[in-house]
């Protein structure tokens, strides 16, 4: 189920992204970025509609996708 960021409150949606940016295996090519740099290029990525909020009622939990997929 997509979430529209609207619906999420500021410090939910800033949870979920840096939640998101802090799994192993993230890449971000070669050159490494702060967190704060990689939690901006993801809530931007989400703003432009290039990914999503997605909610899973089974597992009642939330993720961050590519909106092509």
């Amino acid at each position: 189920m997509k979430i529209p960021l609207e619906r999420l409150a500021p410090e939910i949606l800033n949870a979920l992204i840096e939640e998101f940016v802090l799994r192993e295996g993230t890449e971000y090519g070669e050159r490494e970025y702060s967190l704060a740099e990689k939690i901006q290029a993801v809530k931007q990525q989400l703003e432009r509609g290039e990914a999503f909020v997605a909610f899973d009622p089974d597992s009642e939990s939330c993720t961050i996708l590519p909106a092509k997929r």
